[in-house]
C-alpha cells in the first residue's frame, strides 16, 4: 500500500470516528450511558491503534502512542501497521456480533446470522394498545347487561344451594371480579355503580350519570342510540331508581326522581318496563302527565292496572313503556313476578325493533335482592336471588338460540355484609349479618356469548362500560 494509499485511508476513518457519539456510550468513557449502544471504538487512539467496548466484556488492545500534547494527531502509521488493522478490525467486528447477539441456539433450530454491519440495541418497546374488536373471534351484535344489584358471592351461594344445589350461573364459561368504589367512597352506592357500569366514570355516592363536578356524561344507551341501536330498560323497581335511571337520564342526585322522570321521557328509550307510575302521572313540581306526552311521542304505555305482564304483546311498531307499580313493585315473596316474563318478551322486542340489522342494547336489573340485605333477611335475598336466576335462564336461551348476544351478568356492589353461618343445609339457609347497608367486596362478573373473554380478571368497575363501549365498535 502505497502512502497516498495509507494516508487515504487515515483520512476516511478519522471522519467517521468523529461524528456524533453513538447513543449509549461517553464520548471519553468506556462506561455505557444507555442501553443505546453495544460497542464503541476509542477516539483517543491513533488510527494504528484501537480499542473495541462491548459491556462486560474486553477484546484486543493495541496501544499505540496517543495525541501528542497540542492536541494533532501523529503521523500515519506504516502500511504493513494499516493491513494489519483492517484484517485484525474485520475479524473483531464479526466476534464483537457473534457474542454480543447471537445467543446459543436451540438445537432444534437453524439460525441465520445476518451479514448486515454491528447491531445497535432496540429502543424498548412501546406498551401495545389493546384493541378489543381486533382481538375477539367475532363481536357481538347485541348487548344485555343484567344487574343483580346488591349481589355478591354468598347471594349468589344462598340462591345456589336453595335452589338445588343449581343456578343458570353456572353456564358462564367466563368470571371475573370487578372494584366497586365510588370517587369519594370505599363502599359505593347503587348510583355511582350503576354510573360507572353505564358511563365509565367514577364519581360520588348518590350521583345519576354525572360526573364528579356533576357534569353529564354519556351513557352507553345514548351511545347506541345515536348509533341507531334499539334500546331497552326493565326492573324490578321503580324506572326512575338508582341504577335504570344512570343509564338515561343525568342529575346530581338519586332522590329527584321526577327530574329523572322527565330526562327518562327525553331519552326516547325503545323499551321501558318498571315501576313508578306517580313521578310520570301524578307529579308535584308540575301538572304534567308524562305517560299522556309518550303517547304522543309514539309510545304505546300500558300499566299494571289494566293489563298483567304475562300478558304483555306490544307491536313493535312504536316505542313501549310498562308501568308495574304507583311507586315500588312488590317482593317476588309478595306476589310480584313480571321479571322472568319481561326478561324473555324484552330481546325478542328489541331485536324486531333492529330494523337495521345493528344489534340492541338491553338492561335488566333486580333491584331487590339489594333491599332483602338492607333489611337483614335472608329469605328475601334467597327468593329474589332465585327469581334473578331464572330471568337469566330465559336471557340465555335467547343468546343461545341467537348467537350474536353477549350476557354481562354483575352486581353494583354487596349488600349486608351477608355470610352463611355454620349448621346451615341445603334449603336452609341461616345467614348473618355485618351491616344494613352496603360493603366494599369485590364483585362476581359473569359473561356469555361473543366477546365473553374480555370479562375475565380482575378490574375496575368502569371497565365493564369500556368493553362494552369496544365490543360495539362506539
Amino acid at each position: 500500500m502505497s502512502d497516498n494509499e495509507s494516508n487515504l485511508h487515515r483520512e476516511r476513518y478519522l471522519r467517521r470516528t468523529q461524528k456524533s457519539t453513538p447513543v449509549g456510550f461517553d464520548r471519553t468513557s468506556s462506561t455505557p450511558n444507555s442501553i443505546g449502544g453495544l460497542f464503541r471504538i476509542r477516539e483517543d487512539y491513533l488510527f494504528s491503534g484501537f480499542k473495541v467496548l462491548i459491556p462486560e466484556l474486553s477484546v484486543a488492545n493495541i496501544n499505540l502512542p496517543k495525541k501528542n500534547p497540542t492536541g494533532e494527531l501523529g503521523y500515519p502509521a506504516p502500511p504493513y501497521i494499516c493491513r494489519m488493522n483492517a484484517k485484525v478490525t474485520s475479524l473483531l467486528l464479526i466476534l464483537c456480533f457473534t457474542l454480543t447477539s447471537c445467543p446459543p441456539a436451540p438445537t432444534d433450530t437453524v439460525v441465520t446470522v445476518p451479514t448486515a454491519a454491528a447491531p445497535t440495541a432496540p429502543a424498548p418497546a412501546a406498551a401495545p394498545t389493546v384493541n378489543i374488536q381486533a382481538e375477539v373471534k367475532k363481536a357481538p351484535k347485541n348487548i344485555i347487561l343484567m344487574i343483580g344489584d346488591g349481589m355478591g358471592v354468598t347471594q349468589i351461594s344462598a340462591g345456589m344451594y336453595s335452589n338445588g344445589n343449581k343456578l343458570n350461573l353456572e353456564q358462564f364459561p367466563v368470571i371475573g371480579l370487578h372494584k366497586s368504589y365510588s370517587s369519594d367512597n370505599l363502599v359505593t352506592d347503587s348510583a355511582a355503580g350503576a354510573t360507572a357500569f353505564s358511563a365509565g366514570v367514577k364519581t360520588y355516592n348518590g350521583a345519576i350519570g354525572v360526573s364528579s363536578d356533576t357534569m353529564p356524561v354519556v351513557t352507553i344507551l345514548e351511545l347506541a342510540e345515536a348509533a341507531g341501536l334499539p334500546t331497552g330498560l326493565v326492573a324490578n323497581c321503580s324506572i326512575t331508581h338508582a341504577t335504570p335511571a344512570s343509564f338515561a337520564a343525568h342529575n346530581r342526585t338519586r332522590k329527584n326522581y321526577e327530574e329523572i322522570a322527565l330526562d327518562i321521557m327525553e331519552a326516547e328509550v325503545d323499551l321501558l318496563i318498571g315501576g313508578g307510575a306517580k313521578f310520570f302521572e301524578r307529579r308535584e313540581m308540575d301538572d304534567r302527565n308524562l305517560s299522556t306526552e309518550l303517547r304522543s311521542r309514539n309510545y304505546a304505555v300500558e300499566s299494571f292496572v289494566n293489563i298483567e305482564m304475562k300478558d304483555v304483546r306490544p307491536s313493535t311498531d312504536k316505542n313501549y313503556f310498562y308501568l308495574t307499580a304507583d311507586t315500588e313493585p312488590l317482593p317476588f315473596s309478595q306476589g310480584r313476578d313480571y321479571l322472568v316474563p319481561a326478561a324473555e318478551m324484552a330481546p325478542d322486542f328489541l331485536e324486531k325493533r333492529d330494523k337495521n340489522n345493528k344489534g340492541f342494547f338491553l338492561m335488566i336489573e333486580a333491584s331487590q335482592i339489594d333491599w332483602g340485605g338492607h333489611a337483614n333477611k335472608s329469605d328475601y335475598i334467597i327468593s329474589e336471588m332465585i327469581e334473578f336466576d331464572n330471568a337469566i335462564g330465559k336471557v340465555l336461551d335467547f343468546a343461545k338460540k341467537d348467537g350474536e348476544t353477549l350476557v354481562i351478568v354483575t352486581a353494583d356492589h354487596e349488600t349486608g355484609g351477608y355470610a352463611i353461618q355454620y349448621g346451615s343445609k341445603m334449603d336452609s339457609i341461616d345467614g348473618a349479618f355485618t351491616s344494613d347497608y352496603h360493603t366494599a367486596d369485590l364483585i362476581p362478573v359473569f359473561a356469555y356469548g361473543p366477546g365473553a373473554e374480555h370479562f375475565a380478571g380482575i378490574y375496575e368497575n368502569t371497565a365493564i362500560f369500556d368493553k362494552m363501549k369496544e365490543l360495539f365498535g362506539f
